[in-house]
């Protein structure tokens, strides 16, 4: 079987997301915009794995779409974050990195999904 990288590498950026939520919490007591980077940074992992058995080809270009905007949104919170001063420059760069390569692997499936499909 194929490895299936976007799955892979949604998945390990999720765990990494978990990991800079409870560091938030626990040592800078910061809850609320941790919170939101924990929804929109772990669902994207989500939808790749729904898209993985999407019902249609419309279906899996529908759930990767919200991907790419949930993961569209995790940079956000980064930048604000970032930008707060939560996360050092080290922090930020680290994640924002991971972040960056996710969304280009997702925006790649999504346009080639898309030219391949039937007008």
């Amino acid at each position: 079987m194929k490895e299936n990288i976007v799955k892979n590498k949604s998945f390990a950026f999720a765990v990494r997301i978990v990991k800079l939520y409870q560091f938030l919490v626990d040592s800078k007591k910061e809850f609320v915009l941790s919170k939101q980077l924990l929804r929109s940074g772990t669902s994207v992992g989500a939808m790749v794995r729904e898209a993985e058995h999407a019902e249609s080809k419309p279906d899996f270009i529908h759930k990767m779409a919200i991907a790419q905007k949930e993961i569209n949104e995790t940079i956000y919170w980064l930048e604000l974050l970032a930008e707060t001063n939560f996360l050092t420059k080290d922090q930020f760069d680290s994640m924002n990195s991971d972040a960056e390569e996710l969304i280009r692997l997702v925006t790649r499936i999504l346009k080639s999904t898309k030219s391949n499909q039937p007008h």
